[in-house]
């Protein structure tokens, strides 16, 4: 395969890596971006299961670079689904060219930076694909399938599928027996799909989640004119909220309204339906008795949906809710209801081994014919610690987040020079709506390359105090919120052996915006620089 020497290079080809290349080649920056898939999109190249979509409203998530492009695009549902925003993604690498300058099928193996030249060398199984003075890694939050270690896995005889790297071709359940390991996000969209055409279907689940429902359906033509002709507003007001979306957030303690008039708030954000529910009060994340008036309102919820108690109960969370991200769904617990679909509590019934033709949970065989697994991924370092990365003195990046991610302001890392990372650990990423603020890191990093440019400098580098300070700014801020006493993929729970680091920054987005501010207006206080 070709070497490429530029002075860019991308690992990935999702949103990130997409702005990336634009915005480089604007500033003049030569560019070569490199990705294991056969094209665009990123998680929405790999996620195609059956009810995959995103659970923020599509008119926010989508790119706000380019008016035109949003002026031009025209959603069709409140949540768009997988096809639709991959055909997004095409549509914004075909509208700018972007395919030019990106290598498809090209899996990153490793990335060392060699000092001497001052340049990163990266290379997939093969040999050297790129020398470049600067690398970015865009490689995405969640883009490493967790795969669960389950006996006799190996041994079935069925087609066993993750959702995580879903087939590209239509999977028909029909008349099949399916088994489900996992109830998170991409199990609730799912399984209420593959319960209307499987013969049957058992859920098997470890924790219970909580969902709200999605109410989604077509988008109004009259209601996208009126967002159309205000966009510049509404992407100024979410840029003001903590999570990056416009909505209407109150910051009123839930304790000191009265029951029914929490009653009344809580049923009307659930009418309204999406991740904005837990906009209700202020202090839902803050204070576990205030958490539990709106934990409490969401079991009732789902205690009137299904029909049999004994099931429901096991569909009721116990822990706090927003601990683990919270789900959207369409018509997940109703799919209980079905006389086909069954229920089973790991906690309980644990899964003891899979045999050629069954799962054998609690001493008893339940017979299947295909198996999805639907256990999330290896969250925010499972990518980049998947490859082999180098920096001074050979020294490397797993070694050192061996006991957990270390990085300023999830931008940059110590040791390691002229490497960026695009929403990378201690950033707010996963907290918010990504893809402004995937667009607030393409935008910071971009400004800092054009800077050292400008003032002929050629290694920029995290120093090593900075990243320790923020480090544990990080991990204070995150200490007296609900959300880190809760086992989630934000802390790497989910993944074996995985050190126990709430990795996401817990300030806020305006917060950090405000920071990466203040870092440029202080010098780019917190990097060095130097000319070779």
């Amino acid at each position: 395969m070709k070497q490429h020497d530029c002075d860019v290079a991308i690992v990935g080809a999702g949103f990130a890596g997409m702005h990336l290349i634009y915005r480089l080649r604007q500033l003049g920056f030569s560019v070569r971006c490199f990705d294991k898939a056969s094209g665009v999109g990123g998680t929405w190249y790999w996620n195609r299961y059956p009810g995959a979509r995103c659970d923020i409203e599509s008119v926010q998530y989508s790119y706000q670079f380019d008016d035109a492009l949003q002026q031009d695009w025209n959603w069709t549902e409140r949540y768009a689904t997988q096809p639709e925003i991959l055909k997004y993604a095409n549509h914004v690498a075909d509208r700018f060219d972007l395919q030019r300058d990106i290598t498809f099928d090209c899996g990153i193996a490793s990335a060392h930076y060699d000092e001497a030249g001052q340049c990163w060398g990266l290379r997939d199984a093969t040999g050297c694909l790129a020398r470049a003075r600067y690398c970015i890694m865009a490689t995405g939050c969640l883009s490493v399938p967790n795969r669960p270690e389950i006996k006799g896995l190996e041994r079935f005889a069925g087609p066993v599928y993750h959702t995580g790297t879903w087939p590209h071709e239509r999977i028909d359940f029909t008349g099949l027996r399916v088994a489900v390991i996992g109830t998170g996000s991409s199990a609730i969209q799912s399984i209420p799909h593959i319960a209307r055409k499987a013969a049957g279907l058992t859920v098997f689940q470890r924790t219970a989640n909580y969902a709200i429902p999605a109410h989604n359906g077509p988008l109004d033509p009259e209601r996208l004119k009126t967002i159309k002709a205000g966009y510049g507003d509404m992407r100024a007001r979410a840029k003001t909220t903590y999570g990056g979306i416009d909505a209407v957030y109150n910051t009123e303690p839930a304790l000191e309204a009265t029951p029914a008039e929490r009653e009344a708030e809580y049923e009307r954000r659930w009418q309204a339906g999406g991740l904005t529910f837990l906009g209700a009060y202020g202090d839902l994340m803050l204070s576990k008795q205030a958490n539990d008036t709106a934990a409490d309102f969401v079991r009732a919820k789902i205690r009137q949906t299904v029909k049999d108690p004994a099931v429901a109960d096991r569909l009721c969370p116990a822990n706090i809710i927003g601990g683990k991200r919270l789900c959207v769904d369409i018509g997940y617990f109703e799919t209980y209801n079905l006389d086909h679909v069954s229920l089973i509590d790991l906690n309980q019934h644990p899964i003891e081994e899979i045999t050629e033709t069954a799962i054998r949970a609690g001493g008893k065989d339940i017979a299947i014919d295909c198996l999805v697994i639907a256990t999330g991924f290896d969250a925010m370092t499972g990518a980049l610690m998947n490859i082999d990365i180098r920096g001074r003195g050979e020294a490397l990046l797993q070694n050192k987040w061996a006991n957990g991610p270390i990085a300023y302001l999830g931008l940059a890392i110590a040791g390691f020079p002229n490497l960026f990372t695009v929403t990378g650990p201690g950033s707010p990423s996963v907290l918010t709506n990504m893809l402004p603020t995937i667009e607030q890191h393409v935008e910071w990093i971009c400004a800092c390359l054009a800077a050292m440019r400008e003032r002929g400098h050629t290694v920029v580098e995290a120093d090593g105090k900075a990243e320790a300070a923020w480090t544990d700014h990080v991990r204070d801020i995150s200490a007296p919120a609900l959300k880190s006493t809760t086992g989630s993929w934000y802390l790497g729970s989910n993944v074996p052996g995985k050190p126990a680091v709430f990795m996401p920054y817990l300030g806020g987005l305006p917060a950090y915006i405000e920071k990466c501010q203040d870092v440029v207006a202080n010098g780019y206080e917190g990097f060095s620089f130097s000319a070779g």
